[in-house]
């Protein structure tokens, strides 16, 4: 019986430069990566290695049919993603981005559909992003059904051996997951309520100045 090693555990509070390049080369061989952001720990895969994204869901143990959203550094990179900004998408983005708003946007890709995209308000992620190519696909770090960690330690605890790399960077400052809303043109719909209350999304919406 053989077993997996136990995940590298990289200190983002200690050098964060040489830490980020080393995570982010790590992602780009396909590996799984724990990484800290503003909301709770994320369990990341590069999106364009499809046997990462395969492992991804085995670990999260997620429905195939529940796509895993993407952090992206800016709104361009959602553009260059194929993302359609209607005017109140492109409205809530400017309000509420870096931050703890998932936008569910359609997508003008050869599949179509929509895709969920977000701009972290945390450092150490947005320069992960930026060295890996501006987009990440990147899920809860906790198995489906479990409580989201906030910690490197309890997205340890709860994914064991398999990933192949943790960030550390301290507790998550919300400790809560984003808000999770789809904008098709003017309509608004909360999927999730999470960080950002309804009440705060729609008071924005509604704000055309």
């Amino acid at each position: 019986m053989t077993t997996s090693p136990p995940p590298l555990v990289l200190d983002a509070r200690l050098n964060p430069g040489k830490v980020v390049a080393r995570a982010a080369s790590l992602l780009r061989g396909g590996a799984l990566a724990v990484i800290p952001t503003d909301t709770v720990y994320g369990l990341a895969a590069h999106p364009a290695l499809p046997q990462a994204i395969a492992r991804l869901f085995t670990v999260k143990g997620r429905d195939a049919l529940k796509p895993i959203p993407l952090l992206i550094a800016e709104l361009a990179d959602a553009e260059t993603y194929g993302a359609e900004f209607s005017p109140l998408a492109r409205r809530l983005a400017k309000a509420f981005w870096p931050g703890a708003l998932t936008l569910v946007l359609p997508v003008h890709t050869a599949g179509g559909g929509t895709e969920g995209f977000r701009v972290p308000d945390c450092a150490i992620t947005l320069a992960l992003l930026r060295e890996g190519g501006g987009v990440l696909r990147v899920t809860s770090a906790n198995r489906s059904g479990e409580p989201p960690a906030t910690t490197a330690e309890e997205a340890q605890a709860a994914l064991g051996a398999d990933v192949q790399v943790i960030l550390d960077n301290g507790p998550a400052p919300r400790g809560i997951p984003s808000t999770v809303a789809r904008v098709v043109g003017n309509t608004l719909e909360i999927l999730r309520e999470g960080a950002i209350s309804e009440a705060t999304l729609r008071a924005a919406a509604a704000n055309q100045s």
